[in-house]
């Protein structure tokens, strides 16, 4: 279950900034290497640079893409992002 400083978030709710371990139970990966699996196949972004966290929210917009919920154009503003921010 996520926590928070001083405590347990309550059950669904999730801080913005996620851990990998976090990152992987809120996509419904069943194991780190299935999550690590989806980041090497470009289902999932890599954690915001310097750092080894994953933004929730850019982690909704990655999978609404590749779903196709959402047409390359409705994510410029996430691919922007991570064209300046690439590895």
């Amino acid at each position: 279950m996520p926590r928070r400083r001083g405590g347990v978030l309550p059950h669904g709710l999730y801080p913005r900034l996620l851990s990998r371990e976090q990152a992987a139970e809120y996509c419904g990966c069943d194991t780190l290497s299935a999550f690590d699996d989806w980041r090497r196949r470009g289902i999932v972004p890599e954690p915001m640079p310097g750092t080894s966290k994953w933004d929730r929210r850019l982690i909704d917009r990655w999978l609404d893409r590749r779903s196709g919920l959402v047409s390359d154009a409705g994510s410029s503003a996430a691919e922007e992002w991570l064209a300046q921010h690439a590895r």
